[in-house]
């Protein structure tokens, strides 16, 4: 990545981390009521850590279309609170049973499963109250295009389906078109629907959507090659959570039916397909074109 890229890069970075952190600061004050450790659970699941990819995907799309940069930050929350919550349950004893998460304990080993799942569980109804809230937008038809859209990316056709995939993996040897389509539901539905959320914010015709679209799928297969190449060859320390955990479960990833090289350079191609598709925007996508170069060059 060029030094001024990854400049911008870093500092677009620096400012969602903050940004999200203040908006969960805000949305998750401390009630003086037995409620309180699931207010204490749900903050210390989402704030502080992470990436905040999907935050930064959306307001950089929603910049294309000169967004109220607030109005796409309580997008990007919505968004984060779905995948925090999916962090939370994936890392329970019934799923992926992890000890280490963001590089601190998980929830239901600092809070206890029940208080755990009763916060996924809120993060999951706190989504929705952002998105349909006329404080994000104005429009009732867009806050109802972005309730929809994140209800399809986070059900039994996105995020949860493809959990279930993965679930189901550890008993079956999925061919590589079965792990590509795991993988757009599980990880590739939220990053999609960053992308488009920036969009419908912008009031784009879903015929404008086009190129957004197929950036966020492949950036979507880019990021979990990227991923499995972490888990295969990085560190607990850097990566923040248990690594080598694909290989011990026996599962089919992309690297076990490509190998790590050719693994690598599907994951470099699929960013410079993801960047082609941004031609049409010119300069104004250079934050979008450095976050998929950054998708690969990532080490946790």
């Amino acid at each position: 990545m060029h030094g001024i890229a990854a400049t911008s890069l870093t500092a677009a970075m620096q400012r969602i981390a903050a940004d999200i952190d203040h908006q969960f600061d805000l949305l998750l004050p401390l009630p003086e009521d037995p409620r309180r450790p699931l207010y204490e659970a749900m903050r210390h699941a989402a704030i502080g850590g992470g990436k905040r990819l999907r935050p930064l995907l959306v307001c950089a799309a929603a910049d294309l279309f000169l967004v109220d940069r607030q109005a796409a930050l309580r997008v990007g929350t919505a968004i984060e609170c779905i995948h925090v919550y999916s962090l939370i349950h994936d890392d329970l004893p019934a799923m992926d049973d992890d000890d280490l998460r963001r590089g601190k304990p998980t929830v239901h080993k600092a809070f206890g499963e029940a208080t755990a799942i009763l916060a996924g569980d809120s993060l999951h109804a706190l989504a929705f109250e952002l998105l349909a809230d006329e404080r994000t937008h104005a429009d009732p038809f867009v806050r109802a295009e972005l309730c929809l859209e994140l209800a399809r990316a986070s059900g039994p056709s996105g995020m949860a389906g493809g959990q279930m995939m993965d679930l189901a993996a550890e008993q079956a040897l999925f061919d590589l078109p079965t792990v590509t389509r795991l993988q757009q539901l599980k990880t590739g539905a939220l990053i999609s629907v960053s992308l488009e959320a920036g969009a419908i914010l912008g009031r784009v015709p879903p015929e404008g959507r086009t190129g957004l679209r197929a950036y966020a799928r492949n950036l979507g297969l880019a990021f979990q090659i990227a991923d499995d190449l972490i888990d295969a060859e990085g560190t607990a320390e850097a990566a923040g959570k248990a690594v080598g955990k694909d290989a011990a479960a026996g599962k089919a990833t992309f690297i076990g039916h490509l190998g790590r090289e050719q693994a690598r350079a599907q994951a470099e191609m699929l960013v410079e397909q993801a960047i082609a598709h941004l031609n049409s925007f010119g300069e104004k996508a250079d934050l979008l074109r450095a976050l998929a170069r950054y998708t690969i060059a990532r080490d946790r």
